[in-house]
């Protein structure tokens, strides 16, 4: 379903790289095996005998719970890689995300006050990185993850020729 608040008509949306996935993955393993080995750890105390509490149908619940949470957030990590996109305008870029809650913020190109790149070692490994914008404003967390090097490093020098130009006519 699209919405003009979401997806204005006449943008053409760049996607980010197909092997983001791939980033977000060891992300979801890291995060969720620590995760359930964690909440794990009451279930095989209590079938060792060791603690009397919690019941074993707790021990066992949460685990379970956070286990199928888990692979329900790995069923979706596709679908909310190819949600992400960007559209550079005249005035000002446009960045979207997210699958149920979805958000589509412009950032002006005359208050961004730098453009940062980073690179994870994942994301290196696959020729990845990550662009930040910065603003005068806090709440704007604007980033672009997963753009192929090259892109990234031309989207940094554009965005910052843009903003330097936008910033010389106030």
């Amino acid at each position: 379903m699209r919405t003009e608040a979401i997806d204005p008509p006449g943008i053409d949306w760049h996607r980010v790289s197909p092997k983001f996935v791939t980033v977000r993955l060891v992300q979801w393993a890291l995060g969720n095996l620590a995760a359930v080995v964690i909440l794990s750890l009451p279930l095989v105390f209590v079938l060792l005998g060791w603690w009397r509490w919690p019941p074993l149908w707790l021990a066992i619940t949460v685990p379970a719970v956070t286990l199928v949470v888990a692979l329900w957030r790995l069923v979706l990590i596709p679908r909310q890689v190819r949600a992400i996109g960007y559209a550079e305008r005249d005035d000002d870029l446009l960045v979207r995300s997210g699958i149920f809650f979805q958000r589509t913020m412009a950032v002006p190109y005359g208050r961004m006050q730098y453009v940062d790149v980073a690179v994870g070692p994942v994301e290196r490994s696959l020729g990845l990185c990550t662009v930040k914008l910065h603003t005068a404003s806090p709440g704007t967390n604007a980033h672009i993850p997963g753009l192929p090097e090259a892109e990234g490093a031309r989207l940094r020098e554009q965005l910052a020729a843009r903003g330097e130009a936008r910033l010389a006519g106030l």
